[in-house]
């Protein structure tokens, strides 16, 4: 069995870690990403008047909702008792970035939990804008930073 395929036996079968040995630690990830678009549509969302409403706060709370059902969407995902997801945005040229944390004490990471929350909150950001601006495009989603658990804390580098 290739070890660092952690979630492939040794006939090559799709499974689920199982983590019940695995100490609980404090574990935090946080993610980052951006959709660009029109000048238009990056004003409407800063001013509060887009077609559809609040975006930003529309898209917060989508982010929050699906980085708690991560274990729902991704098949090898546990499901986790999250302590806290935040989804946070900034104003960025042409852009904003959304930037998502989540936490809690337990077995494994919250990697794909903060993950999962920017990206649902940039496809909630074009879905509430895209009446103005249907050339949005989402990228840049990446993990920034993990701590806790054997591994301890991974920074990523700049890349730019």
């Amino acid at each position: 069995m290739n070890k660092s395929l952690t979630h492939i036996d040794s006939d090559g079968t799709a499974r689920m870690v199982d983590v019940g040995a695995k100490a609980e630690t404090q574990r935090l990830a946080i993610a980052s990403g951006r959709i660009t678009m029109s000048a238009e549509a990056l004003a409407a969302i800063r001013a509060g008047d887009a077609p559809k409403g609040d975006v930003l706060g529309t898209a917060r709370i989508a982010g929050i909702m699906a980085g708690k059902r991560t274990g729902d969407l991704i098949p090898m995902c546990h499901p986790l008792a999250i302590d806290a997801i935040n989804v946070d945005f900034s104003f960025e040229d042409e852009a904003v970035r959304a930037t998502a944390t989540a936490s809690l004490t337990g077995k494994t990471g919250v990697e794909m939990e903060a993950i999962t929350a920017v990206s649902v909150a940039l496809v909630t950001i074009y879905d509430m804008a895209k009446a103005l601006d249907k050339g949005m495009v989402i990228g840049d989603i990446r993990l920034i930073e993990k701590r806790g658990g054997k591994s301890g804390t991974w920074r990523a580098e700049d890349r730019h």
